[in-house]
């Protein structure tokens, strides 16, 4: 029964009220994969929340009256469950998500009796309501960059002189807009740095994955994808290229950092990969 889907897009769409933002997903007759509508609308309602400081996050599952109990109170669950994970996979930080409850059936309530399948489609749904901070207009709060006395280059990576805790900059690496592969200009960089890496066996390292131009240090959208997920996309292009020139995988780790550590200026700059050195092995 997927006919719904389209009258309720029309029907129900994300409510803004003075204290909270909320909006409804709607589901299929016993499955808890979101519809590919239902995912599209829901992305538009996050892509929403990028200006918004955010308290907390609740997550309500629930089901038609069909079925036993245990089987409602088991779906609604999963239903929930799967609206966590999609946030989650869009950069939604979990520490936020402080409720995910499976509430069972919604008793079917009926004036006409031809309303009875449009009533138990839209009780099929997961209910999202997002509490803002009292002051959801503050100016964001940019995270400082580690201040370092020199300046670590892969150079160093080279001649053999970094240490753990040393992070380098990969100035001439850059992402094309809203994406995670790097524009033409900085193959050569990273041909360079592939070449160091393969000699320095015994350094091991993470590789950082930085976005620009979001709020409140939020993950940008990877528009190959469509997942809030650009920064550690953009972090495993790197450590997928470093692989096939044969960097060990066992050496490599990566990590996306969103928008913590903005640099200022040019938004191409924050654009960027950086890499931390983790361990330095006796040769």
């Amino acid at each position: 029964m997927k006919y719904f889907l389209i009258i309720f897009l029309l029907i129900n769409t994300s409510v803004l009220s003075q204290s909270e933002l909320k909006h409804d997903v709607y589901f299929n007759t016993d499955e808890y994969d979101v519809p590919l509508t239902e995912e599209n609308r829901l992305l538009l309602f996050i892509s929403s929340l990028d200006t918004v400081a955010i308290e907390k996050i609740s997550i309500y599952g629930f089901c038609d009256d069909r079925g036993t109990n245990d089987y409602n109170l088991e779906l609604s669950q999963n239903r929930a469950d799967a609206i966590k994970m999609m946030f989650s996979d869009y950069g939604i930080d979990q520490n936020l998500i402080t409720n995910v409850n499976g509430k069972g059936e919604i008793l079917l309530k009926v004036l006409n009796e031809d309303e009875v399948s449009k009533i138990r489609g839209l009780n099929r749904k997961v209910e999202i309501i997002v509490k803002p901070k009292k002051d959801s207009k503050k100016e964001e709060k940019v995270a400082e960059t580690p201040k370092e006395n020199k300046k670590i280059t892969t150079k160093d990576i080279a001649d053999g002189t970094v240490k753990k805790g040393d992070k380098i900059r990969l100035d001439k690496i850059y992402f094309k807009t809203n994406y995670s592969y790097i524009t033409s200009d900085s193959k050569k960089t990273l041909e360079e740095l592939a070449k160091i890496l393969v000699e320095k066996k015994n350094v091991y390292f993470t590789i950082q994955g930085h976005v620009c131009c979001t709020q409140n240090s939020r993950d940008a959208i990877d528009k190959k994808t469509q997942k809030r997920n650009l920064s550690v996309a953009r972090a495993k292009y790197i450590y997928d290229y470093l692989a096939r020139k044969g960097v060990d995988k066992k050496r490599m780790k990566y990590v996306g950092l969103r928008r913590k550590f903005p640099l200022g200026g040019d938004p191409k700059y924050d654009r960027r990969v950086e890499i931390l050195i983790t361990y330095i092995s006796k040769e």
